[in-house]
């Protein structure tokens, strides 16, 4: 089994130079956040876990490490996929 290494630290800081602020969220299994809309641009990376985010028309399965930005305003569904919960950093573009 692959594992892959992520210093939150370093994200955080990465992110904070973008203009992100970072927190951590954690995801029982089987969550799912149904047409979430954010009034400022979103960033997140599955820091563990195994999840699905829908939008524009598209799943994309997230895999840890992996980065996505979601423009403010676009709907979007996050699902956990996995059988345990899943641990993420999400980032809001500071106004």
């Amino acid at each position: 089994m692959h594992t892959t290494k992520i210093d939150p630290a370093a994200v955080r800081s990465d992110w904070a130079a973008r203009g992100f602020r970072a927190d951590l969220w954690i995801d029982a299994p089987a969550q799912v956040w149904n047409d979430v809309v954010h009034d400022v641009d979103h960033l997140t990376m599955l820091l563990e876990g195994n999840c699905q985010i829908e939008m524009d028309g598209r799943a994309v399965r997230v895999v840890a490490g992996d980065e996505l930005m979601i423009p403010a305003g676009t709907r979007h569904t996050v699902r956990n996929v996995g059988d345990g919960a899943a641990r993420w950093l999400h980032g809001f573009r500071d106004r």
